[in-house]
């Protein structure tokens, strides 16, 4: 496998980096980087982390020559997957307020550690911080819960002081949307699947529209909302299919629409694309505190927090035998 770090890693051309990917050759991994500059956007960092994991330190290098700006591979914990030795230096005080470097998370107390990792970078109120922490846990956790990724979830994100601006990415190297979609759902093709996913009320886990208590299929709607109110790319990648939200163009009247359908948000999607064993997810959220931002995340406070009370309702229902 081969994958290329360009001087243009960011969501807006995330879709010209999975084509660049080369998945042929399971057994190794080489990755390369522009000569000059190097930008990796977290969700370009994570799928090139947990294809080198699956492949295996020793058999996974970085090839060529790597700029100065590569320094941020490093920085984020890249070199430390891959057989290649790090010819830079860094002090880890950096990280704080400013990044969260590669994660694998693999049960609850590694989720609970990075969620507590991304609070410094939640440059939000306190009631806003805890509805974005929530969702990023969710969308953490359904990886743990139905994705049978061996390697559990890889995480990473980055705050950019100014645009006041946070990145973050998430990948799996599990069954992919569409196996999990297909129990219940059938969708023909993968993007059909995205598009399921990506429809609040439906989840993999049942055939109810509306979900359970225990997965309300909203996750993937709720962070792509926040994206779009934001103005702000999300993006996602499954199988042979690629989504990319479209950044929304600020209207002087009115915010943006929310629809339920994936299909009306402006975007571009793909069927094409190199098929990936997994799948990732990615999204910038702008952190201005706007009447609209505030409005959507005080809406979702509200679903989730009626979730939670069913969940525990739901647990504390369960027999207890002595």
């Amino acid at each position: 496998m081969k994958i290329f770090l360009s001087n243009q890693g960011n969501l807006r051309n995330f879709k010209g980096f999975v084509r660049s990917l080369d998945l042929s050759n399971t057994r190794k991994l080489e990755i390369s980087t522009h000569d000059k500059w190097v930008t990796v956007h977290p969700a370009n960092l994570v799928i090139t982390a947990a294809l080198a994991i699956q492949t295996g330190k020793e058999n996974t290098e970085i090839v060529g020559e790597v700029p100065e700006t590569g320094r941020y591979l490093d920085r984020m914990g890249l070199y430390d997957l891959i057989n290649t030795p790090s010819p830079f230096i860094y002090h880890k005080k950096e990280e704080v307020g400013r990044f969260v470097p590669i994660k694998i998370i693999k049960t609850s107390d590694d989720q609970s550690r990075f969620i507590i990792d991304m609070i410094p970078l939640l440059h939000l109120s306190e009631k806003n911080a805890i509805v974005v922490k929530y969702i990023i846990g969710e969308l953490v956790r359904n990886v743990l819960e139905h994705s049978f990724a061996n390697d559990g979830a890889i995480v990473a994100a980055q705050y950019y002081k100014k645009t006041n601006r946070v990145s973050i990415g998430i990948c799996d190297t599990g069954i992919g949307i569409w196996k999990s979609m297909n129990t219940y759902w059938h969708p023909k093709t993968d993007i059909d699947a995205i598009k399921l996913a990506l429809t609040p009320g439906i989840t993999g886990t049942t055939l109810k529209e509306g979900g359970t208590a225990e997965n309300a299929g909203a996750g993937l709607f709720f962070i792509k909302s926040i994206a779009k109110i934001t103005r702000n790319y999300f993006v996602i990648y499954s199988g042979s299919a690629e989504y990319t939200l479209l950044k929304y163009k600020k209207r002087i009247k009115g915010m943006p629409r929310l629809y339920a359908d994936p299909a009306r948000d402006p975007h571009s999607a793909t069927n094409t694309a190199p098929s990936f064993q997994g799948t990732v997810v990615a999204v910038d959220i702008s952190l201005d505190e706007t009447s609209e931002f505030n409005d959507l995340l005080s809406s979702i406070g509200d679903v989730y927090d009626k979730a939670i009370r069913e969940r525990k309702r739901n647990k504390y229902k369960k027999p207890k035998f002595i």
